[in-house]
């Protein structure tokens, strides 16, 4: 399956991370580059359940291809929903439907920030993003 360009880029970025505090650091980092959603957007239908941490959800169909858009209150959770929207963003519905969720952390280096509690919130984003694409 072809990587979305920004899905390549964390790769090299996470890949070439020299241990743990430097992937936190870059994690928070992408977290920050999430663009913010409007206060219309952070309502309680876009609100994704399942997760400890709030996390807001819109995506939208765009030539064939969906974009998603995303927030949330938690710097960590935020950090790892923009690795998800980088590894999303731009995929067919059919696609979105075989992304691997632990696979694509694991290959970042981040499988152990992966509780099963952030495991779960980050699957039921994902499932979120499928139902949008039904």
């Amino acid at each position: 399956m072809n990587l979305p360009t920004d899905a390549v880029t964390a790769l090299h970025i996470f890949q070439e991370a020299s241990g743990w505090e430097q992937r936190a650091r870059l994690l928070m980092q992408w977290g920050e580059r999430l663009p913010p959603l409007s206060e219309a957007d952070k309502c309680a239908a876009n609100l994704v359940s399942g997760c400890e941490s709030q996390v807001w959800l819109v995506g939208r169909l765009q030539d064939g291809c969906w974009q998603f858009s995303a927030a949330s209150e938690a710097r960590l959770i935020r950090g790892l929903v923009a690795l998800l929207l980088a590894r999303v963003n731009g995929l067919t519905a059919t696609e979105l439907r075989e992304v691997d969720l632990p696979g694509w952390f694991g290959e970042l280096g981040l499988s152990r920030q992966l509780s099963p509690s952030r495991s779960n919130g980050l699957n039921a984003v994902l499932q979120r993003m499928s139902e949008l694409a039904q």
